[in-house]
């Protein structure tokens, strides 16, 4: 018998998302992003599944992985190259990148290669992580239009509050104003943008985490914006312990039974990716029923409290989140966000 520790993969769930995408972004071609491991869903089960029109991935090893697969749409590196060395690569792939530094359309220029690259020129409009500002827009955009290893450039920014009340309208002014004289395709919507900014739709959207099923917008459940989730990470209980009054559960006395309780220990940890900071009270499903984790989590094991169930045995179906507990509600319960939850799960975890 194996670990009862797994990740169930709902690619129909998955297909579902993918519609409604394409319902919110008509006409819009879709970048499914699938970087890091496709948000820890497995990057070529979800590529095989996906019916898109390109991908964006972090490293030239995903699109290379890509590639071999015998993927032939568009792949975008969203961080571009990190070397020289990476464009010669990119050409022969035929793989697209970000360009966001002078550094990478210096590479860029002094490059051989045996065909031009498409590439994505970012903006930044206000979120001040990568792209260049409206002092450099017009130097970046030359020297690329210049270029003979330029094939075709897209425009695209990227928004730091489209999930929030602030919104977008202050990016999207500049956006504006930094591309009024230029005229070409466009990438401006993540996951966020495409549910509540139609404006931002344009050529290229880029869903991410709505994809997977997840909110990308606080306060909104994944439900209430028709997501279904596609991973759920299921185990069971592997053993149960009855406590007494003052008795302590799990590392540090952090956690002492106020009466008699069933404790139900859970084979799944932090070396697991859930995560250690999860605090007593933090929601899971054990045998179809809502119950409090208790005490810190371990390594490989973490303790729930089962008093309020009584048919939970040893071989009880656990659910840490997915189907019938959003893995943002986790999240949030353990002052995360479920980005960082779904991107963590750890190798060990079989997904199937």
């Amino acid at each position: 018998m194996s670990r009862p520790l797994i990740a169930r993969i709902d690619l129909q769930a998955l297909h579902h998302n993918v519609s409604l995408v394409r319902a919110c972004a008509p006409g819009a071609k879709l970048l499914a992003v699938i970087k890091a491991n496709a948000y820890g869903h497995g990057m070529l089960r979800i590529a095989h599944a996906l019916d898109v029109e390109g991908f964006a991935i972090l490293t030239l090893d995903e699109a290379l992985c890509l590639r071999k697969e015998g993927f032939t749409c568009p792949i975008l590196m969203l961080e571009g190259v990190f070397s020289a060395d990476e464009w010669p690569v990119l050409d022969k792939g035929k793989i697209s990148a970000v360009v966001h530094t002078f550094e990478q359309i210096v590479w860029l220029e002094q490059a051989v290669l045996k065909s031009p690259v498409d590439v994505f020129l970012k903006l930044n409009t206000g979120m001040n992580r990568l792209g260049f500002d409206a002092g450099k827009i017009r130097e970046a955009h030359g020297r690329l239009q210049g270029c003979p290893n330029v094939a075709s450039i897209t425009m695209m920014t990227h928004f730091s509050q489209a999930d929030e009340e602030a919104g977008i309208g202050k990016q999207m002014n500049c956006f504006r104003q930094m591309t009024k004289a230029f005229h070409y395709p466009e990438s401006l919507a993540n996951s966020a943008a495409i549910l509540r900014h139609p404006a931002t739709h344009r050529d290229w959207v880029r869903a991410g985490i709505m994809l997977y099923g997840a909110s990308p917008i606080d306060g909104m459940s994944a439900q209430s914006l028709g997501l279904r989730p596609v991973m759920t990470l299921e185990s069971a209980l592997i053993g149960v312990q009855e406590v007494k009054k003052g008795q302590m559960v799990g590392y540090g006395n952090e956690w002492i039974a106020s009466g008699k309780k069933r404790i139900g220990v859970v084979a799944c940890g932090y070396a697991d990716g859930y995560p250690r900071h999860a605090p007593s009270g933090t929601p899971v499903l054990v045998a179809g029923c809502r119950v409090p984790l208790v005490g810190r989590v371990s390594m490989d094991m973490l303790a729930v409290d089962i008093t309020e169930v009584p048919h939970a045995q040893p071989g009880s179906r656990v659910i840490l989140w997915g189907e019938g507990l959003p893995v943002e509600e986790v999240a949030a319960s353990s002052g995360t966000i479920c980005y960082e939850l779904l991107s963590a799960l750890m190798p060990r975890v079989k997904t199937i």
